[in-house]
């Protein structure tokens, strides 16, 4: 459903370094450099599956802003890798939040593995492992 998720960035190169090494663990290559019709430059990281993660310099020229109730969700192949993503994100000048990576017992979904952590701008980012 989805082809893309942006968030924005006040700092491209500092971006650039933070997602070519978080998104290195989960397999994504670095970050292709696109330069958009108004100048702007933006980041592309593709999955291979046709979905992409953009970071972009706002091309309405204001600061970057965090999304108020907003997170990007990584899909993770273990709860091994969850962790690893949120400590390699910490690592190299991201910020953990809320409770410690681990398993959180929904009513919804029931047992998951979860890590929330934001990037250098304060992009809220998750690392998401559903059990078999």
């Amino acid at each position: 459903m989805l082809f893309h998720t942006m968030v924005g960035s006040n700092d491209i190169e500092r971006s650039k370094r933070f997602y070519d090494t978080v998104l290195a663990t989960l397999g994504a290559g670095e970050g292709t450099r696109n330069i958009a019709d108004s100048g702007h430059t933006r980041l592309i990281y593709n999955n291979g599956n046709g979905t992409n993660f953009i970071v972009s310099q706002p091309i309405n020229d204001e600061p970057a802003s965090v999304a108020n109730g907003s997170t990007v969700a990584f899909s993770c192949n273990s709860p091994e890798q969850v962790k690893q993503l949120h400590d390699t994100a910490v690592a190299n000048g991201g910020t953990s939040i809320e409770a410690p990576p681990g398993p959180r017992h929904t009513a919804s979904l029931g047992t998951v593995e979860l890590a929330y952590f934001r990037d250098p701008d304060g992009n809220k980012l998750c690392g998401i492992h559903f059990p078999a």
